[in-house]
């Protein structure tokens, strides 16, 4: 009794520490481990990876071969068609369920499925593409809790939709008979595509957690910067809170940010949390911010946001954001060439240089943190500082919106929908406005999110592709258009507005062009496949000049090492059964050998054919590349199709599925160098740009001009002096062309671009003939090798021209600082290679290639 009375006098003098209940901070627990997984029909349990797809878990089982393999991906199919059933047990303690609250969050599931937990159905799924958080606290019970989640085939459970629609969308991609894709709010991609292997995906792909809660939860914290100069940021902290009590609960905001290490600054709120959803405004100003700026401009800096929510003292909920402060604006007006599209950044027009990404897995969960972030310093290492995620994949993990963030790449953000009309029926647009809300939120508070795209070239292809010849009744043709409205011009740039109003939407890429419409290059973006599907020589991109170029590209095999990956030597072969499994596009190995044969010799030899193939495709697009930044502010940017690849494949891509660099990245990485010397033959002269992204001038510049033979004898030079202005492209010097060089066969032109301190800007090399014209030298490339842990120190050296020396080991993913360079007569050139997998005392082969090898 006296012990009692003790205790309540304590309680009595000290009634700030502890009130009727004390409130405790959200608990979140993984459900990502003990899961089991079986094909309904069959009580053959397995373990489980979750996140992961059947198909992993399958794969790793010995229940599936490697689909990437051979002709492996006819043997999997048969797993698209079936129902797949994953289930695991967790433990709840006392404590946990006295906790006002508790949420199951899904934030991933692919793509029909029934959730159940302990006996109850808690939600059927029907999107891929948003999370769900599910109230659980009536259906936990103390000890073992048992989750099981049932998926059902996507195709199967679509099948009655196209059964009944009574004909079939231009769905060309979609690699079935029976062309059910565009019902399902589900990776376009994993139903094959013109590089993609279908792989038609079920399961958990993304994490699964339960989290534990009093009074309230911060539903969504979005950092709106309503204001941003260099001098001053006006931010508005919007928090969207919804409270779990009964009744009114007096509470603390607080918002803290930092930048760096630096001091924490706060702002503080008293607010009172209504039962259900509260809305809570704190603004605050940032004086001098540091801006965050694009990759090649400066530091893209961040700022570490933190709302925290506290009750009676106790810090109940919190969140953190990071912030990049600047302002993006897209400019697409009419103008007297016609209509502009460009980003300007903190007040600064940016030339836009980049790729296409699309998803870096056929299988998803395998792609990782880190290789999302190997993947943005490729992209940073090639000078890029955008990516446009196309419209026929994901939106991606948070992970690659960070890694876009940190490297100051601004993203260019389609919604999911790509070369093909899709439903307008009022069950598909409720699922679509979920799913735009959804990522929408997500996405928001991104500093590299620069822009919404409603689709990939659907637009287009409804006027120029000949989907309307598909169908007696032209009423279908109108009812896709009407569709087409509803989904691009209605609903998404609505939801746009009012969720993330400060961002521009488009309603899809390209804006108007189509790459046989001369007229069509002078309106906003455009897609250019006049040098693939056109099958137009590379010098076409000289002159179809668009104001923004979104899409354009060419193909070429991996190297050797990723090919070996996929086929056994009696595959390799041009037109092997093997080769052809892993070539997509319809007029691919046909088309690299016919555009080879303008410019090389083409070899017998299928190693050389497909080191030749790279040759081509990265001196080939880099033309393009060149075209549109020397033509600025006509053409103010330059995607190029495609950055990565989802399986070993032959593609356009410029790294490859093992992420190695395709002579293509290299060539990109030249082009969007900061400064750039750039000859081109136009009319009856030789003109010699020098573009320059960076934002000072160099005032005092020299132009070193040297026309040389092989052997490296110096004919004719010259120096220019003159100045590069800032951000611009400017013709620099020109000369007749005709009489330049007497013996076009054996000579080049070596240009060399010093600022007044005598370093160099640039160095470029211009040829007079294509190859296939040239007397190139077999010279021999003489090369010393320092090995040390993780990093092999390669020399080179050459007598005569040794033009795209490539060098190559047999190591998946590593990285060379140089490659499928020219090396000059006399040319002392290092190369660092560098992956974990090398060892000071473990030999690695190299092996160098010149392509006079192949002559």
């Amino acid at each position: 009794m006296k012990k009692t009375l003790k205790v309540l006098m304590m309680l009595g003098c000290f009634p700030m520490m502890l009130s009727a209940k004390e409130y405790k901070k959200s608990e979140s627990l993984s459900l990502d481990k003990g899961w089991e997984f079986a094909q309904v029909g069959r009580n053959e349990w397995l373990p489980a990876t979750v996140p992961g797809t059947v198909h992993q878990d399958l794969i790793s089982h010995n229940k599936l071969p490697n689909p990437f393999y051979g002709m492996n991906e006819q043997k999997v199919q048969w797993v698209e068609n079936e129902d797949w059933v994953y289930k695991t047990t967790f433990n709840v303690t006392d404590e946990q369920l006295s906790r006002d609250a508790a949420l199951l969050i899904l934030e991933g599931l692919d793509t029909y499925a029934d959730i159940y937990l302990n006996g109850s159905l808690l939600e059927r799924t029907d999107n891929m593409f948003v999370g769900y958080t599910l109230p659980v606290k009536e259906v936990l019970r103390k000890g073992e809790n048992h989750l099981q989640i049932l998926f059902h085939s996507p195709v199967k459970q679509t099948l009655p939709q196209w059964e009944t629609n009574g004909f079939d969308y231009p769905a060309d991609n979609d690699h079935s008979d029976k062309r059910v894709s565009i019902y399902s709010r589900k990776a376009p991609y994993s139903y094959g595509w013109d590089w993609g292997i279908r792989l038609v995906t079920s399961g958990i792909w993304r994490p699964v957690t339960l989290t534990f809660y009093d009074v309230a939860r911060i539903d969504d914290y979005y950092v709106r910067q309503a204001s941003v100069t260099k001098d001053l940021a006006k931010v508005e902290n919007r928090l969207t809170v919804n409270s779990v009590s009964a009744t009114p609960q007096k509470a603390e905001v607080t918002v803290a940010y930092s930048y760096k290490e630096g001091e924490k600054v706060t702002e503080q709120k008293e607010v009172t949390l209504q039962p259900g959803t509260n809305h809570i405004l704190l603004p605050i100003e940032i004086r001098q911010p540091h801006l965050w700026m694009p990759n090649g401009w400066g530091e893209p800096a961040l700022y570490d946001f933190e709302a925290v929510i506290k009750v009676d003292g106790k810090v109940i909920a919190s969140q953190k954001e990071r912030i990049g402060l600047r302002t993006i604006k897209v400019v697409k007006e009419k103008d007297d060439q016609g209509e502009s599209f460009y980003f300007v950044v903190n007040g600064e027009p940016m030339f836009a240089k980049g790729a296409n990404f699309i998803p870096d897995d056929a299988l998803l969960p395998n792609i990782t943190e880190e290789r999302y972030r190997q993947l943005f310093k490729d992209v940073k290492d090639a000078n890029m500082n955008m990516i446009r995620v196309w419209g026929g994949g994901i939106y991606e993990d948070d992970a690659f919106y960070q890694a876009a963030d940190e490297n100051g790449i601004l993203v260019w953000q389609d919604f999911i929908f790509a070369c093909t009309t899709y439903p307008s029926d009022p069950a598909f647009m409720k699922r679509v406005e979920a799913e735009a809300e959804y990522n929408i939120k997500r996405l928001r508070n991104h500093a590299s999110l620069a822009m919404w795209c409603g689709n990939n070239e659907i637009y287009e292809g409804m006027r120029y592709w000949g989907w309307d010849k598909k169908y007696t009744d032209p009423g279908i043709m109108e009812g896709m258009k009407q569709g087409y409205d509803k989904l691009f011009r209605e609903l998404l740039p609505r939801k746009v507005a009012e969720l993330d109003p400060d961002r521009f939407y488009m309603h899809g890429s390209p804006y108007e062009a189509n790459w046989g419409r001369p007229e069509s290059w002078k309106i906003a973006d455009s897609h250019n496949w006049g040098i693939w599907y056109g099958q137009k020589p590379f010098e076409s991109l000289d002159t179809e000049i668009p104001r923004f170029m979104s899409e354009f590209g060419f193909q070429a095999f991996p190297e050797m090492k990723t090919i070996a990956t996929f086929a056994s030597p009696e595959d390799y072969a041009l037109e092997s059964e093997v080769m052809n499994a892993h070539q997509k596009a319809t007029i691919g190995n046909f088309l690299i050998k016919k555009t080879m044969g303008l410019y090389y010799k083409v070899p017998e030899d299928f190693d050389q054919l497909v080191y030749m193939g790279l040759v081509l495709q990265g001196v080939g697009v880099r033309q393009g590349l060149e075209a549109h930044r020397r033509n600025r502010p006509y053409c103010m940017g330059t995607l190029y199709w495609q950055l990565n690849d989802s399986w070993p494949v032959v593609s356009w891509s410029s790294i490859d599925y093992y992420g190695n660099w395709k002579a293509l990245h290299y060539q990109a990485k030249r082009a969007f160098a900061p400064v750039l010397v750039d000859a081109v033959k136009e009319g009856e002269d030789l003109n010699i740009y020098v573009m320059s992204d960076k934002l000072e001038a160099d005032k005092e510049v020299t132009l070193l001009l040297r026309v040389m033979d092989f052997n490296g004898k110096v004919l004719t030079k010259k120096s220019i002096k003159g100045e590069v202005p800032a951000n611009a492209s400017t013709l620099y010097y020109k000369e007749p062309y005709a009489g330049m060089t007497t013996s076009p066969q054996n000579t080049f032109l070596l240009m060399t671009l010093k600022n007044k301190k005598g370093e160099v800007l640039s160095e470029e090399i211009y040829y007079f003939n294509h190859a296939k014209d040239q007397e190139l030298p077999k010279t021999e490339i003489r090369y010393k090798v320092k090995p040390m842990d993780g990093k092999y120190e390669v020399t080179l050296s050459a007598r005569q021209l040794a033009r795209d020396v490539f060098i190559e080991i047999p190591v998946q993913g590593a990285r060379f600082t140089d490659n499928f360079f020219d090396l000059l007569p006399g040319q002392t050139k290092k190369v660092i290679i560098t992956s974990d997998k090398l060892k000071k005392n473990e030999k690695v082969d190299i092996t160098i290639k010149q392509l006079s090898d192949t002559n």
